[in-house]
This record gives C-alpha cells, structure tokens and sequence, in this order.
C-alpha cells in the first residue's frame, strides 16, 4: 500500500488505516468471549498482512479492551510494532463515575489527560505511542493546561505525536494557538453519506494548516459498502440510494466493487484523508485496501458528489 506523511510530522503512514474499535466484538467487557477475541486479533492480523501500519484505537472501546487484545498480538509478533503506527484517543468518561451521579462526560484536564495515557500504554505494552488524540470536545476545555499535558508526555518519550478527533476547525484554532506541538491529525466523519467537513472549514483548515484528516466510518456503518450491520443514532436517517446507484455504476463500468469506489472517492481529495477501515472481515479488509490503487477521474469525482448532494452544483 502507498503511504502518506502524517501533518507535518515525521510519520509515514498507509493510505488506509485500520480501525481497531470492533475487534473485542462487543462494547461490554463483560460479553467479550476467547472466540470473539480469537476473532479480533485476526482481523488485524489480515489488516497488517494487508499492508494497513496506521492503527486506531481509543480507551472507551470496550473499556479498554480493544487496547489489550491489541497489546496481545504485539506481543506475539514483537517485529510489527517496528513497521506500524499507533494512534489512540482520550477524553471521553463514563456516566457513573467517580460517583453515580457523574454524567457521560468530556474530561482535558492535564489530570485525566496524563492518567489515561499511562493505561493505554500498558494495556497495549508498549513504551510510545505515535498519536495521542483528544476523543471529543471538551466545553471546559483550557487549552494551555492541556499544551502543559502534552508537553509533559512528549518530554518524557510517551507520545511523538498529538492530534484531536471531532473538533471544530475553530476548536483547533483555540488549541494550536495555545500549544506549541504541531497537531498532526483531525479525525471526523466524512463519507459520500456525510459531507459536513466539505463546507463547514474543516477540511479547508486541514489544507492550509497542513493537518491530515482520518475519516471515521467511511463507509457509513456500512451502507456504503457491503451493508450496515449497526449504525450509530446519527447515521439511521442517512439516504445512500441516490449516491449508492452512481457508486454502482463507476464500480461496474470499472471492473471494482462498491468499497473500493466509495474509499477512492475520499483518498482523491488534496487534503489526503486518511479512511478508517472498521470491519473485522478479513475479505472486507482486504478489499477495502484495493481502493488505494483505485483512481478516480475528476468527472467521476464530481458525478458522486453531485449524487451524494441530490442536486446539481450551481
């Protein structure tokens, strides 16, 4: 697979990553069976083996377990780790804790900020981490304690490299201004289904600030590709008709399949989104990498952005 320079950073990517947000193959560390992780950890095994080195995690995935299935299979295969990327989240807390009045909430305190990244550390046995990026905007974000947070796990060799996930380009804004690391990545939603980041400057500030963008869902949950098996509460009311009929069309004309034209369609923009691949299929992993050796025309470009928006450009 081609790679791709991360931000201004120093780390080399592929152009597709691997999400790693479904391999306990449940959210309730309580229902994760030997078969279901026996599972996971093929399914990135099929992803390094498919030349996928970007893989994402974050602690809230199944509480942190999708983090140690993960650390399990490093430790089985010492040498990948010499070849891959690892990116993980923070941020996001659960409603019943400390107390149980404690709400769902976002926490980027340095406090929190420093905590969690000691756990994913040694839940995925690691020393470094290559990203570290705030999960979800925090409203009682302070953006010079979190630089002051940063600043601290970088010294200290933990973290290479920072970036955020779901934010604003405003919210960057606020942060950059304020921290004196670089912030390599902005990972948000973007696909055919979902075209907030075209119009609301996130990806506008991506290309002027030199940040990559890691889209979330790319496929949007699957209706995009081989069929959505569980979608989150935002994507139920997506209409992917319309769009689906033009993917369709290219992919038969082409000799390829929905997945590889749906990816392409991202991996064209200048910006050089980055999509995150989610399914723990080995044959769906290994025909989403297709996509990097996938070219889309500027006209085939356009005539699914035409479809995605159900309107004519003016």
């Amino acid at each position: 697979m081609k790679t791709i320079q991360l931000g201004t950073s120093g780390i080399q990517s592929s152009r597709l990553a691997y999400g790693c947000w479904r391999i306990a193959g449940t959210w309730d560390p309580a229902a994760v069976t030997r078969d279901s992780e026996t599972k996971g950890r093929a399914a990135v095994l099929a992803a390094y083996e498919a030349g996928y080195t970007l893989f994402d995690h974050a602690d809230i995935y199944c509480d942190g377990v999708a983090e140690t299935i993960f650390g399990k299979v490093l430790k089985e295969n010492p040498r990948m780790r010499e070849s891959i990327v690892i990116a993980t989240k923070c941020g996001i807390r659960k409603p019943g804790e400390p107390d149980a009045l404690a709400p769902v909430r976002y926490d980027f305190s340095s406090e929190h900020i420093l905590w969690s990244c000691e756990q994913s550390l040694k839940r995925l046995g690691v020393s470094t981490i290559d990203i570290y990026q705030l999960h979800r905007p925090d409203y009682l974000m302070n953006p010079e304690e979190v630089a002051g947070a940063f600043s601290k796990l970088k010294d200290a060799g933990k973290v290479r490299e920072f970036g955020v996930s779901n934010f604003r380009p405003s919210q960057v804004a606020a942060l950059q201004k304020a921290c004196p690391i670089r912030l390599i990545v902005n990972q948000v939603e973007i696909s055919l289904a979902n075209l907030v980041t075209f119009n609301d400057g996130t990806l506008d500030q991506c290309l002027a600030e030199h940040m990559t963008p890691l889209a979330w869902s790319p496929l949007a949950g699957g209706k995009l590709g081989g069929g959505a098996k569980k979608l989150l509460p935002s994507q139920e009311a997506y209409r992917t008709e319309r769009v689906l009929q033009e993917v369709d069309a290219i992919a038969k004309a082409r000799g390829s399949t929905r997945t590889v034209v749906a990816l392409a369609w991202l991996l064209k923009h200048p910006t050089g989104i980055v999509p995150i691949v989610g399914s723990t299929d080995p044959a769906n992993i290994r025909e989403a990498a297709k996509a990097d050796a996938f070219e889309l025309s500027r006209e085939e470009w356009y005539r699914l952005l035409e479809a995605a928006l159900g309107a004519r450009l003016p």
